[in-house]
């Protein structure tokens, strides 16, 4: 499995990065991360221990449902929804819709790491 790079930017730096590549000032390495977060606490929100613990169960277990994931894990359906939901707006999960509006959630990293520069410092 590989690995999902992240990357800490705030919304105006994110902006003019994602304009400098529009206009071609700027051309994105394959190094760069993937998903970006507008600050460190929301990264740790989602990526919180609970969250973590989510992420491997369902990574080592393949469970076939929502419900079956509740099972596991002891958390109820809408709040594992809700926290699936997040996870995979920022490309950290990969939820399958099945028949009869079953969902399948599925990790497809081994892990993430994180680029983050310091205070001051710009997104390149």
């Amino acid at each position: 499995m590989k690995m999902l790079r992240i990357g800490i930017a705030s919304y105006e730096e994110m902006k003019a990065r994602t304009l400098a590549i529009a206009r071609g000032q700027l051309k994105p390495k394959a190094t760069d991360p993937k998903v970006w977060f507008p600050s460190t606490e929301s990264l740790v929100r989602v990526l919180s221990d609970k969250n973590r613990s989510l992420l491997a169960t369902i990574r080592d277990s393949q469970p076939q449902s929502l419900s079956d994931l509740a099972e596991m894990t002891g958390r109820k359906k809408s709040n594992l929804s809700r926290t699936l939901k997040t996870m995979e707006r920022y490309g950290i999960v990969k939820l399958e819709r099945k028949a009869k509006g079953r969902v399948v959630p599925r990790v497809p990293y081994a892990g993430v790491t994180v680029d983050m520069a310091l205070e001051g410092s710009t997104v390149r």
